[in-house]
C-alpha cells in the first residue's frame, strides 16, 4: 500500500541515514559522513546499539548472509564482520575501462551484487569473487520519466530486492515512483 508501518528515525542535526540491510534478526544503517552506524531489531525498530564504519562514508549496504558490505562512493567495495566491524575484504569493482567510481547504493540478489552508480541510471551487475561489471542496466527511461512528472527529481539512488517475491524495487531522489522492474539474473 506504501503506508508506512513501522519507522525508526535518526537525529537530523546529526545524521545523514544512508543504507540499510537485514542480518540476523537486525537491521544495520549506514550515516553518510559521521563514521557511526545504527543497529536496530527488525521486528520491532527499537534501536540496539551503533557500530564504526569502517570505511571513507557510508553509502550503501547490502549481505552475502555472513557480511556486511557496503560502498564509500569510490570503486571499492568492502566486505565487514558483524561480529567486529572490522574490514575482511575489499573488491575492487572494474569494467572494461578501469575502475568503476561512485559505487553507491548496493543489493545482492542471485549471487552478484546490484549497486547503482551515483550520478547515472545504471544498476551495474558485480561479480562478487572479482569485482568485474558483468552487467549494465540503463534506467534512463525511468529517469526522464519521473523529470517530466516533478522537475525536482534527481539522479537514481535506490535498489530493494525482496528475496521472498524475488521482486527489484527501484526509485531516486525525491523520485514520485518506485519502480517493480525484471530483469534477467
Amino acid at each position: 500500500t506504501g503506508k508506512i508501518d513501522k519507522k525508526a528515525e535518526l537525529d537530523r542535526n546529526k545524521y545523514f541515514g544512508e543504507g540499510i540491510t537485514f542480518l540476523n534478526d537486525k537491521i544495520y544503517q549506514l550515516t553518510w559522513q559521521t563514521k557511526v552506524g545504527f543497529i536496530y531489531d527488525a521486528k520491532t525498530f527499537r534501536p540496539l546499539g551503533q557500530f564504526p564504519i569502517p570505511v571513507k562514508e557510508g553509502w550503501g549496504m547490502t549481505t552475502d548472509g555472513t557480511h556486511l558490505i557496503m560502498s564509500d562512493g569510490t570503486s571499492n567495495i568492502s566486505y565487514v564482520d558483524p561480529a567486529t566491524f572490522r574490514l575482511a575484504r575489499v573488491i575492487g569493482v572494474t569494467d572494461n575501462n578501469g575502475p568503476v567510481s561512485n559505487i553507491n547504493e548496493l543489493e545482492m540478489i542471485g549471487g552478484f551484487i546490484y549497486a547503482n552508480q551515483w550520478q547515472t541510471n545504471y544498476i551495474l551487475k558485480i561479480d562478487t569473487a572479482s569485482g568485474k561489471v558483468v552487467g549494465r542496466l540503463d534506467l534512463d527511461g525511468l529517469y526522464t520519466a519521473e523529470r517530466n512528472k516533478y522537475a525536482a527529481s534527481d539522479t537514481m539512488n535506490g535498489i530493494a530486492f525482496d528475496s521472498t517475491t524475488g521482486k527489484v524495487y527501484i526509485t531516486g531522489k525525491l523520485w514520485p515512483d518506485i519502480y517493480e522492474i525484471k530483469f534477467s539474473l
